[in-house]
């Protein structure tokens, strides 16, 4: 069965990884899950589960693998603190509203999901004949999968985002030799934006595998990080660059992009209106200018105050590029020391890109 697509906040995949391999819970699960003995496990002490709850035996003990894998050989649900610190019930009888919708046909998962569904809590629930372990909180369910089909989805995904990677790489260098040449549209701007964000996507995919994976994700996680190390803020840079709408920062613009389908991304119209623009096939065509924080940010030790104030007072790259070091030299915080790295920095990107672009 597959997983239903889930919006993956940090409160899922917090849960997520509190059953992740390396902590003290994933290994009871296991326990119980090779045992094949099944499962109802309640992770919460809130006054809303503890009404739920019938019989059973009040324990109240330190939580560890061994102990929660040999009460579960109990028929009764187990009730652990909110921190997974404790065992607080054990054979206990759990009695949620039956009115509750349920799409489970066996009366543990069936139990398991009106529960969450009932009190918002984490509830485990292990089958004894399927050998598959579901997590249900509020109205999601997750089953989790095994470690090496996690592992082969990461790896592949790696893959896939260091080819995206490059493509995206090669089209911001082609991006900043436009801007050198005042010759950039906004469908230059819009292809940028929609390889960035799938660059970004695969990434998110990859931290999800990360969090589910635990201990074992580390070396996914390592090569993940050196992906991205190159493309992190490009996104947001080229956003700012060449936004026109007011009353929206980039990084709002870029969270919006991410609630778009893959088809809507794909329309460099749609683009261009959040961006501010009108989005015809005329407007796509139209020459557009970039403010300048991308590049700017490109050259070592330059403090975001006076970026921000050497883009105030040029407006537009073109103008940053050809300033004089006196006119670089008035603007607060640049001396002529500073002004001279700039111009040298700006010369020696120029200089690169347009390498690039030939080779």
């Amino acid at each position: 069965m597959a997983n239903p697509i889930l919006p993956w906040d940090d409160e899922i995949l917090e849960v997520i990884g509190k059953v992740a391999p390396g902590s003290e819970l994933h290994d009871g699960l296991e326990n119980i899950l090779r045992a094949r003995t099944g499962a109802l496990i309640v992770v919460s002490d809130n006054e809303e589960v503890l009404s739920l709850i019938d019989g059973g035996f009040f324990i109240d003990t330190t939580f560890s693998p061994a102990a929660l894998y040999e009460l579960a050989k109990m028929d009764g649900a187990i009730l652990l603190s909110s921190d997974t610190k404790k065992i607080l019930y054990a054979n206990t009888q759990l009695h949620p509203d039956p009115t509750i919708s349920s799409g489970e046909t066996g009366t543990r998962h069936r139990t398991a999901e009106r529960v969450a569904k009932q009190t918002g809590a984490l509830v485990i629930s292990i089958s004894q004949r399927r050998n598959i372990i579901t997590l249900y909180r509020s109205q999601w369910k997750y089953i989790l999968k095994d470690v090496g089909v996690i592992l082969a989805k990461a790896n592949q995904a790696l893959q896939t985002l260091e080819k995206y990677r490059v493509v995206l790489l090669q089209a911001l260098n082609t991006l900043t030799a436009l801007e050198f040449d005042d010759a950039v549209t906004l469908l230059d701007v819009a292809a940028v934006i929609q390889k960035a964000q799938m660059v970004h996507r695969i990434a998110y995919e990859i931290e999800r595998y990360v969090t589910e994976l635990g201990i074992e994700g580390r070396l996914v996680k390592m090569q993940l990080e050196e992906l991205m190390v190159d493309v992190e803020n490009e996104d947001l840079l080229v956003i700012e660059d060449y936004l026109v709408i007011e009353g929206k920062t980039s990084k709002e613009i870029w969270q919006q992009l991410g609630q778009w389908s893959a088809e809507d991304l794909l329309d460099p119209g749609a683009i261009a209106k959040v961006l501010g623009y009108s989005g015809s096939m005329n407007s796509l065509e139209q020459i557009v200018y970039p403010k300048g924080y991308r590049v700017l940010n490109k050259i070592p030790r330059l403090p975001q105050n006076v970026i921000d104030n050497i883009v105030s007072q040029f407006k537009q790259s073109s103008a940053i590029v050809s300033a004089s070091i006196e006119e670089l030299d008035a603007i607060e915080g640049i001396g002529e020391v500073r002004a001279r790295a700039i111009q040298e920095g700006l010369r020696r990107i120029k200089g690169h890109v347009l390498l690039e672009r030939h080779i």
